[in-house]
């Protein structure tokens, strides 16, 4: 009796859970029939805008963390080509600006700030397709060298554009 009582429940629990089919538990409104994404290399072509410097390996690792957080957010497969909804675009902006001066006229503090555009293709809901600009920043001491901070700076820069995207395209936030 209370082997049965056990499979009952799992029945109970699995007819729950899969008739939430289409939701996810981080907020994405993934439409009827999606199940794969593909996202293209986000070429660095920061260098070719004014005040920014060309930084090797970012468009890399930018691309690795859209992936990533799309795999860890959704139940999507992601896939090289014929993708049910495409992100591609381009890293327009990587540049470091003082942000505060001291009373000699000094930086006190920088301000590292990435701006990448991005298109976003839904082809199961057409209507959702953005072409769009996201930028954040990373600010730090002056006195510390950018090289130091980099790979913090990355993280945080790209955890807050990527989470961005993903609200834009998923969550309609």
């Amino acid at each position: 009796m209370i082997s049965n009582c056990k499979y009952i429940t799992l029945f109970i629990i699995s007819l729950i859970f899969y008739g939430c089919g289409n939701y996810s538990f981080t907020g994405a409104s993934i439409p009827e029939g999606t199940k794969t994404f593909q996202v293209n290399f986000f070429e660095n072509q920061a260098g070719n805008s004014m005040g920014s410097i060309f930084e090797p390996g970012i468009d890399r690792d930018f691309t690795v963390a859209l992936q990533n957080i799309l795999q860890n957010q959704t139940n999507l497969q992601l896939v090289n080509s014929d993708g049910d909804l495409l992100y591609e675009g381009e890293i327009t902006e990587y540049k470091v600006s003082p942000m505060t001066a001291t009373s000699n006229l000094q930086a006190s503090q920088n301000r590292l700030t990435v701006g990448i555009n991005v298109r976003f293709s839904n082809f199961k809901k057409e209507e959702d397709n953005f072409e769009r600009r996201f930028t954040f920043y990373y600010d730090y001491p002056a006195e510390v060298q950018l090289l130091n901070v980099k790979s913090e700076a990355h993280d945080i820069i790209f955890e807050r554009i990527t989470q961005d995207i993903f609200n834009a395209s998923l969550a309609k936030w």
